[in-house]
């Protein structure tokens, strides 16, 4: 009899250790669902960059929201404070718990191949979401972002259609060097002056922190001063860094210094609003909807597009203040 017990005791572990087996799903890491679809659910790694900016608070927000508990998901964030080695490390703690998914918001555009190899090794898929990787497009699933290029381009061609028809200096305030953004944004701006009368002094990172703006905005003027005629900062929180410099320095934002930047938070539409920056080109941050739907349509094995690209708008004075209190962010 004990002997019998205890071959029905094995019998029955065995069949509750394979069916345990069977719901992590190993071929997706194996800590919830695998199709998105049974109910069960899904465990989703998100590595963020950080902090820096009024943006990504809205975006990390949409995210949370996005891949909340009511949804379905168990969101386990990590913010690197925007150093790569630490995202990258992040990565790999998630592959080493076996998350059914990975969402990269990456630093840097650079040194991802490994790491991703490792998730794609252990039949993890990667939704990329913001920012874009230089590695091999078959280590992720797909891209959930925005336009860069053309939001550099569309405060160029403004720039240049304002400015660009008589001699303007101009300084530049450069967000993360090495990240998609910062690169796609001077490539579009740039392209868009080409030709103009707009001479650019000089072009420094401020590392998309309202802090650095006002330092690098502040080496500007005491560089160049009044020769100083427009302010490109490639987002809106460099450029309210560069407000308080340029108003230390005795000068009147938005007249004196013509102001055009890109992500159209509240913080931004509100000094577009109230005459101290010029233009604002938007860049949308709440992508959380869309790239929860692409990780569970991913893991139900549906065909999913390699890159989906959330439309921007653009802002002078007047359309700032018809939208700014209705706003989500």
């Amino acid at each position: 009899m004990k002997a019998k017990r205890l071959l029905a005791g094995l019998a029955l572990a065995g069949a509750v250790a394979l069916a345990a087996t069977g719901c992590s799903g190993s071929g997706s890491g194996g800590a919830g669902s695998t199709d998105g679809a049974s109910g069960d659910v899904i465990t989703v790694g998100f590595a963020q960059t950080g902090s820096e900016s009024g943006w990504r608070s809205a975006n990390t927000e949409s995210m949370k929201e996005a891949f909340s508990a009511e949804n379905g998901f168990d969101l386990v964030f990590n913010a690197a404070d925007n150093k790569p080695e630490a995202q990258i490390a992040a990565v790999r703690n998630f592959i080493n718990q076996g998350v059914d998914a990975i969402v990269l918001a990456p630093i840097v555009s650079d040194g991802w191949d490994d790491v991703l190899k490792e998730a794609k090794d252990a039949g993890i898929p990667v939704i990329l979401e913001d920012r874009t990787v230089s590695a091999p497009d078959d280590l992720y699933e797909s891209w959930v972002g925005l336009d860069f290029e053309k939001e550099g381009e569309t405060a160029g061609k403004w720039v240049a259609d304002n400015y660009g028809k008589q001699p303007t200096n101009l300084v530049v305030l450069e967000g993360t060097t090495g990240s998609s953004a910062a690169t796609d944004r001077a490539t579009g701006f740039n392209s868009a002056i080409e030709g103009s009368q707009i001479k650019v002094l000089d072009s420094q990172t401020g590392n998309f922190t309202r802090a650095d703006g006002k330092t690098v905005m502040e080496g500007f003027l005491q560089k160049y001063g009044s020769e100083i005629n427009v302010l490109f900062a490639q987002n809106d929180d460099m450029g309210l860094g560069a407000l308080d410099a340029i108003k230390a320095a005795g000068l009147t934002p938005g007249q004196d210094i013509k102001i055009v930047t890109i992500d159209a938070v509240k913080d931004g539409m509100t000094a577009l609003a109230d005459g101290e920056f010029n233009y604002i080109v938007e860049c949308n941050p709440l992508l959380g909807d869309q790239v929860a739907q692409v990780v569970k349509d991913v893991l139900a094995g549906k065909t999913v597009d390699k890159q989906y690209i959330v439309e921007d708008q653009a802002f002078d004075q007047e359309q700032a203040k018809a939208v700014l209190d209705s706003r989500p962010y």
